[in-house]
């Protein structure tokens, strides 16, 4: 007789209908594992990113939704209006809080996605005193203390204190699950888990595959004239995107009477800063956050899609915004460190080039070179939607995913539902 699938509980600060960032592959992963069968429960926040303010309609102290099979939970978090070093701090504190004062009915397995690590941290000290011997799995996503040390350009008291609190997470973790092979020796060798404790899970492409687009009219229903070329960054507009590098290559093909657009799709903490910065230039555009009609149209009819990170950022995380650009067919061009993760993904893929970040006379010429040559941008576009097709297969990774989930499962003694932390279970083997 076959045994039940495990109940799974998903820890997240973030979850649709947020449309950018960890969201959607946090939403994805919850309903892919409901859909195969596991009873699937997420306690997540009321939507509030990439523009810092609760959604319209939400903020209730909790507030219950089913949606994709998934028993969703919203607890009201604090949520800063500038989300800076000790403001998100307090905003992951105050969630994981509302999480270890909940509860969680009696789950088979957690899994709790960092960001948010200091909430994800409390949520670990809670399931061991609740659940005893419950599987729990941390889904690293951005390794955090990476993010501030290159942020920071030193070991600051802010990176220290992450790289504690990374450390004593990730080494108590059943599994800890990265997202790119990268990953992997900074996980082992600055955090200290040991190589048979972690998994290796690819993100993958959340948009369906993109229909063909009315190019011509798409282009005109955004304002983009025949003859110019546009080149367009999407997703959140923060401070690691360090998007003044493209405000610049903007004002310099405005300088050189170049006929290229770039143009700045979504919301986020710096972007009321850079309209003011790029105010006047007739070569920028800011558009809003795009539907899920819009936003596939918009980069169908690009010329370019853009990666833009901020000089130094260099291994913390592979950028969401690359799994939709590879569905669209068109050429990648990202400005960031040539030497990172965001490139190495760009020409694993063969799907564009990488540039040196906050460099904007080198941003320009190589979207300009790019442009007029169709027929190798052409073959970056299909090159990256191969990439998409099988590299980053939704199904394989859900599956996966679902499989470590059981095995752990399985693994594991009976758990308590209530009572005292006891000596953790030895970790099973399973394919890192």
């Amino acid at each position: 007789m076959t045994s039940p699938l495990p109940p799974v509980v998903v820890l997240g600060l973030n979850y649709p209908p947020e449309p950018t960032g960890i969201s959607p592959y946090t939403g994805a992963l919850a309903a892919g594992l409901a859909a195969r069968g596991h009873e699937t429960r997420a306690l997540t926040t009321h939507p509030h990113y990439p523009d810092w303010r609760i959604r319209a309609g939400y903020g209730q102290w909790s507030r219950n939704e089913n949606i994709d099979h998934v028993a969703v939970e919203r607890l009201l978090h604090y949520v800063p209006r500038q989300p800076r070093r000790i403001s998100r701090l307090l905003s992951e504190v105050s969630f994981g809080l509302r999480l270890a004062l909940r509860s969680w009915g009696r789950p088979g397995a957690v899994v709790a996605v960092s960001p948010a690590l200091f909430s994800s941290a409390i949520a670990y000290a809670s399931a061991r005193l609740r659940y005893r011997s419950v599987p729990f799995i941390v889904w690293v996503q951005d390794l955090y203390s990476q993010g501030l040390a290159e942020f920071d350009g030193r070991e600051s008291a802010g990176v220290r204190l992450a790289r504690v609190v990374e450390r004593w997470l990730l080494g108590r973790a059943d599994r800890v699950v990265v997202i790119h092979d990268r990953f992997v020796p900074r996980v082992r060798d600055d955090l200290g888990v040991s190589a048979d404790r972690i998994s290796v899970i690819r993100n993958w492409t959340h948009l369906p595959p993109i229909p063909e687009v009315d190019v011509a009219a798409a282009r005109a229903g955004f304002g983009w004239s025949e003859g110019e070329k546009v080149v367009l960054h999407c997703g959140n507009m923060g401070v690691k995107q360090g998007l003044e590098n493209v405000i610049e290559a903007a004002r310099l093909a405005a300088q050189r009477g170049e006929h290229v657009r770039f143009v700045l799709v979504g919301d986020g903490s710096e972007r009321a800063r850079l309209q003011k910065l790029g105010a006047g230039i007739p070569t920028l555009q800011f558009l809003p956050p795009l539907d899920s009609q819009d936003f596939p149209a918009a980069l169908r009819a690009a010329d370019v899609l853009l990666v833009n990170e901020r000089p130094g950022v260099s291994e913390m995380a592979v950028p969401s915004k690359l799994t939709s650009y590879f569905s669209a067919g068109r050429p990648v061009l990202a400005a960031t460190d040539p030497l990172g993760i965001t490139a190495e993904e760009v020409r694993a893929a063969g799907a564009g080039v990488a540039v040196q970040s906050g460099a904007p006379d080198v941003l320009l010429d190589a979207a300009i070179a790019l442009v007029a040559d169709p027929e190798r941008a052409a073959a970056y576009g299909e090159s990256a939607q191969r990439y998409r097709e099988t590299v980053l297969d939704a199904d394989f990774a859900i599956d996966r995913f679902a499989t470590l989930v059981s095995t752990l499962a399985s693994a594991a003694p009976a758990a308590a539902a209530v009572g005292p932390a006891t000596q953790e279970p030895p970790m099973p083997a399973l394919p890192a």
